[in-house]
């Protein structure tokens, strides 16, 4: 744990929802964490409610590389090393494939594949000189196929094979490489308003907690991915 202390981590997507819990985790464990999202009001107000000491925030939409660039460039500026990223950032559209229009399924592959590229292009300069950890966060929909789950889950099986074959290259620089495939959790996802019905969920922290675990574990040791689910169905 004393190794990780002031490490520097960037989440997309983490104003809100697992990205804001996993960096209410970290930065209970002493790491600084830059957050970034679209709406700038969205991303002061969750920097507002952290430590505002070890707390960043970047307005970046994962759909443009040079947004993540200048990203990046901030995160060095202020705190010169950049050693964990999580692409978290993600959509979803749900409709039958002869429902699913042109925009959503582009704004689904813009966010939740390219994104996720564009954050790893953007950011690998600094993880090779951190010989950093890169956490993609999927979906159990990137290998389980589901109807009206065509543009989603075509995106997510595209993150889950994208970031196993980017730890097959990345090893060589020392690079830790995991996804993580959460099943339902209680967050604003699809326009959901977190409250007692999700309490069955996984809770965003949890995720905190298992990229914690990720971060702990011998170097020798790389789970490169990890399927989580909630332990009980909902009970209508």
């Amino acid at each position: 744990m004393e190794a990780l202390k002031d490490k520097v981590a960037y989440i997309t997507g983490g104003s809100k929802g697992i990205g804001y819990g996993i960096a209410r985790v970290l930065l209970d464990r002493g790491m600084r964490v830059a957050i970034s999202g679209r709406n700038e009001a969205g991303v002061k107000a969750a920097v507002d409610s952290l430590d505002r000491e070890r707390a960043m925030g970047v307005v970046s939409d994962v759909t443009q590389l040079e947004d993540e660039m200048e990203a990046v460039k901030a995160i060095l500026y202020r705190w010169g090393q950049l050693d964990v990223v999580i692409a978290n950032a993600g959509v979803g559209h749900f409709a039958p494939v002869d429902a699913l229009s042109e925009k959503q399924w582009g704004e689904m592959i813009g966010t939740n594949l390219t994104g996720v590229f564009h954050t790893l292009k953007a950011t690998l300069p600094a993880l090779k000189e951190s010989r950093g950890y890169y956490i993609t966060v999927a979906s159990l929909a990137g290998t389980n196929f589901f109807a009206s789950g065509a543009g989603y889950n075509a995106t997510k099986f595209g993150v889950v094979g994208f970031t196993q074959a980017a730890m097959l290259d990345l090893r060589p620089y020392d690079i830790k490489v995991s996804t993580i495939m959460p099943g339902s959790v209680a967050s604003h996802f699809n326009n959901n308003e977190p409250g007692e019905k999700d309490a069955w969920k996984i809770q965003p922290e949890d995720i905190g907690e298992l990229v914690w675990d990720l971060l702990k574990m011998h170097p020798r040791t790389l789970p490169s991915k990890i399927e989580v689910r909630p332990t009980r169905p909902d009970r209508k």
